[in-house]
């Protein structure tokens, strides 16, 4: 096969179908007829002399020979995009792109607001679309252009991608303003008397918490498991159960927040972007702020002066 010989808009064809594993769905993405794709398809079954994609009643499935290039082509189809935007000059200001942002609920909590106000000063006519990516799905999501950046733990290894520290944060303990417990620190004593709060995205499984606690041959009472960090501290405060989370988080509550009885390691993010956005301007002033907020955020809160107890309000 010469590639000369090939329209190059095949291959955007082809992507597609490996992304959606069905023609009727790529020429809806693609604002084309389903015969076009069809025949977009035989062309380049033809150039390759392999089927690329056999019909199963679950959809489109690859062959050996289509996972093999998936990811050049995928890489090609991204340098091109970028290069055809390279000469555009960027400004801010008259900016109307659209970003899709990955990262879990407590630093969309943190970053969106800051975000949000830089944007607004600088850049009011760019939008921005936040989602939570599973860690497994983050390079595939970066690859196809699902999503533009993702925050997340610094566990992610891909060649293709790059990343960014971001900061750290440390854990403490929050207890609601008028908690029976009296005392101004706890020992390991109280603190696995005291009932508590698991905040996770699956359905069964232990946290980080429950994981340094076994190995001290502990183990804590779990009353209640949430979704999401930004609903835990409203149950918190509601009752007399206990919420082990981030100081960033803990910090803007109305609340008593006391050092943990043992050592919990860092929460640490990082930003990660595929290689191929590393020339897009607007993707550079967008994850430079990112940085930048974050970055600025990375110095660890201080743990409040205990406030004046409270009268509990029936």
């Amino acid at each position: 096969m010469r590639l000369p010989k090939l329209d190059l808009n095949l291959f955007v064809v082809f992507e597609s179908i490996y992304e959606k594993r069905n023609l009727t769905r790529v020429a809806e993405a693609l604002f084309i007829t389903q015969p076009a794709v069809s025949n977009a398809l035989a062309r380049m079954r033809k150039a390759f002399d392999d089927p690329l994609f056999v019909s199963t009643p679950s959809g489109m499935v690859p062959t050996p020979l289509t996972e093999n290039i998936i990811g050049r082509v995928r890489e090609a189809l991204q340098l091109l995009e970028a290069s055809a935007s390279e000469g555009d000059v960027f400004v801010p200001a008259t900016s109307r792109r659209t970003f899709r942002l990955s990262m879990p609920d407590l630093t969309e909590a943190i970053l969106l607001p800051l975000l949000g106000e830089v944007l607004q000063q600088q850049a009011p006519g760019m939008s921005i679309e936040s989602y939570f990516t599973p860690r497994s799905d983050v390079s595939s999501a970066l690859a196809t252009r699902k999503i533009d950046f993702a925050i997340d733990v610094p566990l992610i290894d891909d060649p293709q991608l790059h990343q960014a520290p971001l900061g750290s944060d440390h854990y403490a303990c929050m207890l609601r303003p008028d908690h029976p417990f009296e005392g101004d620190a706890l020992t390991l004593d109280d603190y696995l008397a005291l009932g508590h709060i698991q905040v996770s995205s699956r359905r069964q499984g232990s946290g980080l918490v429950d994981a340094e606690l076994r190995k001290l041959g502990r183990e804590r009472r779990i009353q209640m498991r949430v979704q999401h960090y930004m609903v835990a501290p409203l149950v918190a405060l509601r009752t007399d159960l206990a919420l082990t989370a981030p100081m960033h988080l803990l910090q803007r509550q109305e609340a008593r927040i006391l050092e943990l009885p043992f050592e919990l390691p860092k929460l640490e993010w990082h930003l990660y972007w595929h290689r191929s956005s590393e020339q897009d301007q607007a993707s550079i002033w967008l994850g430079g702020k990112i940085v930048e907020i974050l970055s600025g955020l990375a110095a660890t809160p201080e743990l409040p002066t205990r406030k004046r107890r409270v009268a509990k309000v029936s």
